[in-house]
């Protein structure tokens, strides 16, 4: 008897906003009897609420308006559902620990405290969302992802250990999925002292993709605000146009170089196991979306251009360099200690330029004076900010003529920082001035893909 196939679907924050939303996500899971795993994250506008009240010395006053704006957010759906009374209880339940959490972290700031305060927006729009499906006829059941997704205790960013991941879910996860629809969190996880932990912002996605991995899933269904993945931003160009199927080392290019559409970690897990990952929009399933997966039919030079703002170009210069071997080992073993990730790097004989991410202010901290003052003991040291990445994105571009040629002639009258290419057969990169990044997509796109 050959098993029945199985989806993981997962659905954002919009996709679950209001009752409405979730209405259509149940419609779209009930439609497809695969679907048998959800992964959700919170109510759109929970999370941020749960970030502001997870820092330092928020007053008594705003942690009580801002518990108050997260009760309204949730009783807003459940005000719709036959469960509602069970469904506040148990709200007041998980916001009355979270009041707890807050008190706590205005006297003490601790990042186990902040984990655990951003965990509350996933357990309560997944006990929701289980009712919405039965609302709908569908057996649904709340489950408790941090009975599996064990991490380290890197707060905010941890680590899933997949080995035990892959045995839990085995052992609590699969015979659920036999006669249920299992509805879980995104994001959250637990350390081996069964303190709550975090995967990261954007961490949803990835949750859905090693759960899919775990369990061996046919499919990953990552259901959002859109109708797919665009051949650019579609708020910068109203000529983007929707993607109908993308490699996989594409779509890897894309998440990473700035397409907000998909965490960039989402993908390695898909690709380890080859599965298929489904983007569409829970707004207008009908309208199709983008399939990422190990071969296409298609495969042009140009696929798509990713923008990504807020960039951090460091370059290093000593004469020092000139012949000499180690340089590179002592600036990267700096950088390393305080948990700096290099994007891009170009050299030359006594230069070596440097790109970090910035996308909330946080490599401008860590790039701080102290990293600085290591790096001027070696050589001479200029920061830049106020740049950002654009990736021409497509396929065998390091062995393809003119690339190079029709990119760069299309924005002959826009300063160009800095240039990668030749590294990935999948996009050719460059920076920058912020002011001039959205003329530099719409120019591109224009000559591209017209």
């Amino acid at each position: 008897m050959s098993l029945s196939p199985l989806t993981v679907a997962k659905f954002g924050g919009t996709s679950v906003a209001d009752h409405q939303a979730m209405l259509r996500c149940a419609h779209i899971i009930k439609n497809d009897p695969s679907n048998k795993l959800v992964v959700v994250s919170a109510s759109s506008g929970v999370t941020n609420l749960l970030v502001r009240l997870s820092q330092k010395n928020v007053p008594e006053h705003e942690q009580t308006d801002i518990i108050t704006n997260i009760r309204a957010i949730q009783l807003n759906i459940t005000q719709h559902l036959a469960q509602e009374q069970m469904l506040n209880d148990q709200i007041a339940e998980l916001l009355q620990q979270l009041s707890e959490f807050s008190n706590a972290q205005s006297l003490n700031y601790c990042p186990r405290i902040s984990d655990a305060i951003l965990s509350f927006g996933e357990q309560m729009s997944s006990r929701i969302f289980a009712q919405v499906l039965q609302s709908v006829g569908v057996n649904g059941e709340m489950f408790d992802v941090r009975q599996v997704m064990k991490t380290n205790a890197q707060y905010g960013k941890a680590v899933v250990d997949l080995e035990q991941l892959s045995a839990h879910a085995k052992q609590s996860l699969t015979p659920l999925l036999a006669d249920k629809v299992v509805v879980t969190q995104g994001f959250i996880g637990q350390d081996e002292d069964a303190y709550t932990t975090t995967l990261g912002r954007g961490g949803s996605d990835y949750s859905a993709a090693l759960l899919a991995e775990a369990l061996h899933a046919d499919n990953l269904s990552i259901w959002t605000d859109v109708v797919g993945i665009f051949t650019t931003d579609p708020r910068i160009t109203d000529q983007a146009r929707a993607i109908k199927e993308i490699s996989f080392g594409e779509a890897a290019e894309m998440a990473t170089f700035g397409a907000k559409i998909l965490h960039p970690a989402t993908l390695i897990p898909a690709m380890r196991q080859n599965i298929p990952v489904f983007v569409g929009s829970s707004k207008e399933p009908e309208k199709g979306g983008t399939r990422i997966q190990q071969f296409v039919e298609s495969s042009p030079i140009y696929r798509s251009i990713a923008l990504r703002r807020e960039q951090t170009l460091v370059t290093v210069k000593s004469p020092a360099m000139l012949h000499a071997s180690g340089f590179l080992a002592q600036v990267f073993g700096i950088l390393a200690k305080h948990e700096l990730s290099v994007d891009l790097i170009t050299t030359s004989e006594i230069s070596v330029a440097l790109t970090f991410d910035n996308p909330t202010g946080s490599t401008q901290a860590l790039l701080n004076s102290t990293v600085v003052e290591e790096l001027e003991q070696l050589c001479e040291v200029t920061v830049e900010h106020g740049l950002s990445l654009v990736a021409v994105i497509g396929n065998k571009m390091h062995r393809s003529n003119g690339v190079g040629t029709s990119i760069f002639e299309t924005i002959s009258g826009i300063n160009v920082r800095m240039i990668c290419h030749g590294a990935s057969e999948h996009n050719l990169c460059f920076l920058v001035d912020e002011k001039q990044a959205n003329e530099t997509v719409e120019k591109l796109h224009t000559a591209l893909f017209a």
